[in-house]
């Protein structure tokens, strides 16, 4: 049984004829959801206005996050909630990684919901999930372990994935991201939990999210366009956004209002540097 609703690269040609995926001349934005829209799900100061004034403006937004643990009808609702209508609007990592399947693949999934949908609406099989208090010795015949955020990650867990990697499966990583930003400040993120399982397993992964290939195929395929010269993204990681801009060549603005606080740090030069989305979206629009 398939978990929330179907993805979006099932749907991509229906998907345009919602209000707003009109085809527009606008530049899309591509905007990160933690520490640019929320932490933890609480919405930063002016984030919504932000939004509504860029789609209002004729811009389509599409919002590209690393977070793989929540399903897509979850993420939707969240944003729903704080007053942003995001359906077929949303890019995690996990939707990045379930393309890297084929159908009847054997997958044992070492993170949350998001990656069992993604994985399930792939075609492919979920074996078991590292957390389902299985002991791992009925796993056969393992052909790839995904990894993504779960806050249940524990030592039996990374055994069980790690033995499945010896073993000869392939290893795939929704994002290697260090930490996620919450209102307290950073805590170990999906990447924390995959070097742990690189370490034991001796094996290195492919990894789906931001700022890799996969993920940059998947939001050319949502939004049907190769050229993303005049396309922004917005992020609060310079490591992660500013290098997937880059990858996508289109350009980057740095939100402070997540995990960078000092654009002077930033190796890159960003084309912009702004206090939260809504600044930016002020610049944007003037």
């Amino acid at each position: 049984m398939i978990i929330g609703r179907e993805q979006p690269w099932r749907q991509i040609i229906t998907a345009q004829s919602t209000l707003n995926h009109n085809a527009s001349d606008k530049a899309p934005i591509l905007c990160d959801l933690d520490g640019v829209i929320w932490l933890m799900h609480e919405p930063i100061d002016g984030s919504v206005e932000g939004i509504a004034a860029l789609r209002k403006a004729g811009h389509r937004v599409l919002f590209v996050t690393n977070n793989s643990s929540a399903t897509s009808a979850a993420q939707e609702d969240f944003l729903f909630n704080i007053g942003i209508e995001a359906s077929n609007d949303v890019c995690t990592s996990a939707h990045a990684a379930g393309t890297l399947l084929r159908a009847g693949e054997r997958v044992l999934v070492a993170g949350g919901l998001g990656v069992v949908e993604s994985v399930l609406v792939a075609g492919a099989v979920v074996v078991g999930r590292t957390d389902d208090g299985e002991s791992g010795k009925n796993d056969v015949d393992i052909e790839t372990v995904i990894v993504g955020y779960h806050n249940t990650f524990d030592y039996a867990g990374m055994t069980r994935a790690a033995a499945a990697v010896r073993s000869g499966a392939r290893l795939i990583a929704t994002n290697d991201d260090a930490t996620y930003p919450t209102p307290a400040g950073p805590i170990p993120g999906g990447g924390s939990i995959l070097a742990a399982i690189v370490t034991a397993s001796g094996v290195q992964p492919v990894i789906a999210g931001k700022p890799h290939a996969p993920m940059g195929d998947y939001v050319r395929l949502v939004l049907q366009r190769d050229d993303l010269s005049q396309a922004w993204m917005v992020g609060d990681r310079d490591s992660t956004d500013g290098a997937f801009a880059r990858a996508l060549g289109c350009r980057f603005a740095l939100v402070l209002s997540g995990v960078s606080d000092d654009h002077e740090t930033s190796a890159a030069k960003p084309n912009l540097v702004c206090l939260n989305l809504f600044e930016f979206a002020t610049h944007i629009l003037k």
